[in-house]
């Protein structure tokens, strides 16, 4: 919308000062300009460390909350690609720890994100989170990681997660299936120990619904309950092959082929690139790579 500033100036004349019009008419627009690109402000800074303000705590289970926690204005996004995450810092026993993150929120979610994280006995920034109180701050700064999501990536993603895992796939899948555009073929395979221990559960299972066949979620428990559906046990090498897509591994060039993201405990994972393997897949880089057909974040 374009804005008259010298009919604005002129509207205002009376408490200008005596520099005149021309003054006004150069304040009135800086102040435009500023107020204008402030409505959709990222607030996210790769080097400065910035402080947000807990505002809710929600318990989804007996060791793991979901954190909310405010942006400077209603309007603010955090600024954060899809796939990518966040840094973490507190001080704690007088030297400083840093861990990273994925919220769960994307920049649609304007004015505050979300971390949904689980305490560790002896998690530092963990258990630091566990014991704020609604009001206090956290410092954070980003965005950090080798992975972009956008919506002509791949034809296909082959998720595997475990645990808090999910928070990275999450973002992804919800990113996805709400862009209109958006054709990529989504499976997730996501291991927990007990189905109490399933985070987001209900989230993904609508997004599932909704999805029209675009998304297929597997979960997979270690100690299921009696009439349990899904997977038992640990992830197998047929799971995987059940839920990759059609055709195979397919091809390992960057946007040809479908690829394989993965996101959990050390333990899992380690076991699942020994699946992989077998199953044909190339191994994953020490620090994975966008390109790269197997990414583990």
């Amino acid at each position: 919308m374009a804005v008259d500033f010298e009919a604005l100036a002129q509207k205002y004349q009376p408490y200008a000062q005596p520099a005149g019009t021309a003054l006004l008419i150069l304040i009135l627009a800086i102040s435009y300009l500023i107020n204008s690109g402030s409505k959709n402000r990222k607030v996210l800074d790769p080097v400065e460390w910035r402080s947000f303000k807990l505002v809710a705590k929600d318990h989804l289970s007996h060791n793991t909350a979901l954190y909310k926690f405010a942006l400077p204005r209603a309007t603010d996004s955090l600024g954060l690609p899809v796939g990518q995450h966040i840094s973490v810092a507190a001080e704690i026993d007088g030297k400083q720890v840093v861990r990273s993150y994925t919220p769960t929120t994307l920049d649609d979610d304007k004015g505050h994100f979300d971390l949904v994280v689980k305490t560790y006995e002896k998690g530092n920034i963990s258990r630091y989170l566990s014991l704020l109180t609604i009001g206090q701050d956290v410092k954070v700064k980003g965005p950090k990681g080798k992975f972009h999501y956008t919506a002509h990536l791949a034809p296909a993603l082959l998720m595997i997660s475990g645990g808090t895992g999910i928070t990275p796939m999450y973002q992804i899948i919800k990113s996805s299936l709400k862009n209109p555009n958006d054709k990529t073929k989504l499976s997730l395979i996501y291991a927990n120990v007990e189905e109490d221990d399933i985070l987001l559960r209900k989230d993904l299972e609508d997004l599932e619904k909704k999805s029209g066949g675009r998304f297929t979620l597997y979960h997979v428990l270690n100690k299921p309950p009696a009439n349990w559906t899904g997977g038992v046990g640990f992830i197998t090498k047929e799971m995987i092959e059940q839920h990759m897509p059609h055709g195979g591994v397919g091809s390992p060039n960057h946007g040809e082929g479908h690829k394989v993201l993965m996101c959990g405990p050390p333990p899992m994972m380690n076991a699942m690139k020994g699946h992989l393997k077998e199953l044909g897949y190339p191994a994953p880089r020490t620090v994975s790579k966008l390109e790269d057909q197997v990414f583990l974040f």
